[in-house]
C-alpha cells in the first residue's frame, strides 16, 4: 500500500492511496464530509484487483480549503489521478453519494479512460431546495469542536454507522479532535451536486450499476426515474443498509460489487476475443 499525492491546480493537492497490485483496476470515491478511509474494507475485499482510493478536495488529507469547489474540478482531480498513476490504463469507478456523483461526471466526461461505473447511494435528478444544503452545513458547523475525545464526539455525533468513520477520521491536536473537513465548503459543495445533471446521465456511455440500500436516502420513485432515463443500467437494491450501506450492509454490498466487476470483465474479456 502507497501514499501518494497528485498536485491539481490553485495548489490543490489530492491524497491517493494505492493498495498496488497488476490486476483491473478500481478506483474508488467517498461520499461527503467522508474520506478514503471509511472504504479501506471495501477496498481491502476487492481481491485481485488494482485499488485506488482518493481523497477528494476539501476532505481527507487533500487540501482541506480549495478554491474551486464546481464538480469539474471534481473530475479533474480524478482524470489527473488516473492519468498519472495508472497511464494507458481504464479503471471502473466505485463512488458512493457525492462520490458516486462524481464518478458518474468523470464517466461521462471521460469514457475513454473508463471501464464500469458503481454508484452506491448516489443520483444525478439534483435537489431543488437550497435550504437542503444549507442545513446540511449549519449541521457541520453545530459540532462542538475540538471534541475533547473520541467519547465525547460518539456523544454528540450519535449512534449512526457513519459515526464510526468520522471519529476514525478526526485529526488529533495538541487543542482536541478536530474534523478533516470544513463545514461551509461541505456545503459549497454539496450545492454543486444538487444540479440536475440528466444530459450527462442520458448520454452516459459507459456499463454502470445503480446500488441503493433499503433504508437510504433515495424513494421508489427517484430510483425508477434513474433507470427509466437510461434503461440499460443494471440497479440492484440491498435487502438492508443505510445511506451508509458500504458500512452497515458491507457484506451484500460485497458480493453485489464483486459479482458486479466479475460480470464486466468476463463480457470485456469476451468482447476482446472477437
Amino acid at each position: 500500500m502507497t501514499d501518494c499525492v497528485v498536485q491539481r491546480p490553485g495548489g490543490v493537492s489530492i491524497a491517493v492511496t494505492d493498495l498496488g497490485g497488476d490486476g483491473p483496476v478500481v478506483v474508488l470515491l467517498h461520499g461527503l464530509a467522508g474520506s478514503s478511509r471509511e472504504l479501506l474494507t471495501t477496498a481491502h475485499a476487492l481481491r485481485g484487483y488494482r485499488v485506488l482510493l482518493v481523497d477528494q478536495r476539501g476532505h481527507g488529507a487533500s487540501t482541506r480549503l480549495p478554491d474551486d469547489l464546481s464538480r469539474d474540478a471534481f473530475v479533474g482531480d480524478v482524470v489527473t489521478t488516473m492519468e498519472e498513476l495508472m497511464p494507458g490504463r481504464r479503471a471502473t469507478l466505485v463512488g458512493h453519494s457525492m462520490g458516486a456523483h462524481t464518478a458518474f461526471l468523470t464517466a461521462a466526461a471521460r469514457p475513454d479512460l473508463i471501464e464500469g461505473l458503481v454508484m452506491l447511494e448516489g443520483h444525478v435528478a439534483g435537489n431543488a431546495d437550497p435550504g437542503e444544503a444549507r442545513g446540511l452545513g449549519r449541521y457541520f458547523a453545530s459540532w462542538p469542536v475540538p471534541f475533547a475525545n473520541e467519547t465525547a464526539a460518539r456523544e454528540f455525533l450519535g449512534p449512526e454507522a457513519i459515526v464510526d468513520a468520522w471519529v476514525a477520521d478526526l485529526e488529533s491536536t495538541d487543542d482536541g479532535l478536530f474534523p478533516r473537513f470544513d463545514a461551509a465548503v461541505m456545503q459549497r459543495t454539496i450545492e454543486a451536486v444538487h444540479v440536475p445533471r440528466w444530459d450527462e446521465w442520458e448520454a452516459l456511455q459507459v456499463p454502470t450499476l445503480a446500488v441503493f440500500a433499503k433504508h437510504g436516502m433515495f424513494g421508489d420513485a427517484d430510483k425508477d426515474e434513474l433507470i427509466r432515463r437510461r434503461p440499460e443500467t443494471r440497479r440492484d437494491d440491498l435487502d438492508g443498509g443505510s445511506h451508509d450501506a458500504h458500512l452497515d450492509a458491507f457484506d451484500e454490498w460485497i458480493r453485489v460489487l464483486r459479482c458486479w466487476l466479475l460480470c464486466e470483465q468476463s463480457g470485456a474479456s469476451r468482447a476482446s476475443d472477437r
